[in-house]
């Protein structure tokens, strides 16, 4: 099922402090002034934050819905077919990458509320 943009940005926005911004003319969500999604030039692929030394393991589970491109090989990045994805795998990855990038408090109260 595919993911539209709209509802992207719904999932960045409710996370806590998220800002909406452009990053190279395209939609980008930080955190604390930091970088942790950004939809690509194809409009249907969004950048995540996410640690390579566990990417393999993830585009190996979900190859249709995860990859990585040679520009993000050597960076904390995975990328999200916003085809393939759905709402849930996107919201635990948004989910993720704003806890790679969020204070640690932030996190610490998120993840409180989210256990409840």
């Amino acid at each position: 099922m595919a993911i539209s943009f709209p509802v992207v940005r719904k999932l960045a926005l409710a996370l806590p402090g998220v800002e909406e911004r452009l990053c190279h003319a395209t939609p980008a969500f930080y955190v604390r002034k930091k970088l942790f999604a950004r939809l690509q030039e194809d409009g249907e692929t969004l950048a995540l934050s996410f640690p390579k030394t566990q990417r393999d393991e993830l585009i190996d589970r979900a190859p249709d819905v995860f990859s990585v491109t040679a520009h993000f090989q050597n960076y904390d990045y995975v990328l999200v077919s916003l085809h393939a994805a759905n709402e849930t795998i996107l919201r635990d990855r948004l989910a993720g990458a704003w806890r790679l990038k969020a204070a640690k408090q932030a996190v610490s109260e998120f993840n409180a509320t989210q256990q409840r």
